[in-house]
């Protein structure tokens, strides 16, 4: 008999803004308030759990030795129960729910947790690779002519080899923010986010509204400067932003949420990686969608909701263009409530964040199936299906 993983539950925080609203929560804190809602909205004995897996890319001093294990800890939750800490870059978490709805489906696992935190305010992008040496040595940078370079140069070549203009990533940044807004506004996040309190002089407050959505000005956009390339493209407007946040995913058996009486939502219906070369290094979602697609039997057209990280305007323009996609099916598609560029990119929080905000789109959108990607450092690139179940 085949073994299915399902998604019983999907929370995240609302994301802040660099030294914004969470810059006061540890990130074991922060994990830790949507390990607990996980659980209480499930109405499990978090006992049953048989893992936590978590995603983090800056594995360094507060988000040090295992911080999901630290958060499963500092939540109160049973010492029993084993976790660990994963690090596949920007699709950190997006890794963690592979594991656990791969351990699902062979048996290793029953019921797990898949979850991802980054405060990018008090452990700054990076950081892990500012003790004891330099991670890339003479002979990984001698295979590349002119070595490595930062991801927003990956993003200018990228901009370079499509034939995108400065114009049609400001555009696509303008619509990350707009459709952002009106998501907030129209409640279509309400069900996702978990509350965080916040103390500020003023007394607690609750902090429930994701922090980085502007309203934006397409002349005030034209005029920023380029970030990383003095005739480049990429600027502060089209990229992504740095972000504080967590999500977790309440992941098992269905025949498990059967028993436990509660209601799958959705099931894993195709994985897939990709490695691409770690200069252009953010392609990767070009492939891994291909892939993802094959595997699981389906076409773009079969797709009735698509997550693509928005780590730079120039990514998700380069993924369109390539794969083909037209105008129309994009817009209607693709990133309906924007993505990072509005709402943040708390890398290791990242994955599951888009698959919840995929999994609530396609409830809201009454569809099927939905495509999750995302381009991760050292030219990497994970790729998802789920198929929403009645």
């Amino acid at each position: 008999m085949t073994r299915e993983a399902v998604i019983v539950e999907a929370i995240r925080t609302p994301l802040g803004k660099k030294n914004g609203e969470l810059k006061d929560w540890h990130p074991v804190d922060l994990l830790a308030e949507v390990l607990n809602e996980t659980v209480a909205r499930a109405k499990i004995d978090a006992s049953i759990v048989d893992d936590v897996i978590c995603g983090c890319v800056s594995q360094v001093g507060e988000q040090s030795l295992n911080v999901g294990r630290n958060a499963w800890l500092a939540a109160g939750l049973p010492e029993e129960v084993p976790a660990t800490t994963v690090d596949r870059q920007c699709g950190s978490s997006q890794q963690a729910a592979h594991f656990a709805a791969q351990g699902v489906i062979a048996g290793a696992y029953e019921v797990a947790i898949a979850c991802g935190v980054e405060s990018m305010t008090r452990v700054p992008m990076g950081s892990s690779a500012q003790i004891q040496g330099w991670p890339f040595p003479a002979s990984l940078m001698a295979r590349y002519e002119g070595g490595l370079v930062p991801q927003g140069l990956s993003a200018e070549i990228i901009s370079e080899r499509w034939g995108l203009t400065r114009e049609d990533v400001d555009r696509f940044g303008a619509r990350s923010h707009e459709l952002a807004g009106r998501a907030t506004s129209e409640g279509a996040f309400k069900n996702e986010i978990h509350p965080i309190k916040v103390e500020s002089e003023e007394g607690t407050r609750l902090f429930d509204t994701d922090e980085g959505i502007r309203t934006p000005n397409l002349d005030k956009m034209a005029q920023l400067i380029p970030a990383f390339k003095a005739d480049g493209i990429v600027t502060a407007g089209n990229s992504s932003q740095i972000t504080d946040g967590a999500s977790a995913l309440l992941i098992m058996t269905r025949d498990k949420a059967d028993q436990l009486g509660l209601q799958p939502r959705a099931r894993f219906a195709g994985f897939a990686l990709a490695g691409t070369d770690p200069v252009t290094m953010l392609t990767g979602p070009i492939p891994a969608t291909k892939k993802v697609l094959a595997k699981s039997g389906l076409t773009l057209e079969d797709i009735d909701a698509v997550e693509i990280n928005e780590a730079f305007a120039s990514v998700v323009l380069a993924w369109k263009k390539e794969l083909g996609v037209d105008d129309g099916w994009f817009e209607d598609h693709v990133n309906v409530h924007g993505g990072a560029i509005a709402l943040g990119h708390p890398l290791g929080a990242s994955g599951a964040r888009l698959m919840t905000t995929m999994l609530n789109t396609l409830e809201q959108r009454d569809g099927r199936y939905a495509l999750q990607t995302m381009c991760e450092g050292g030219g990497l690139a994970n790729a998802t299906v789920i198929e929403r179940l009645d």
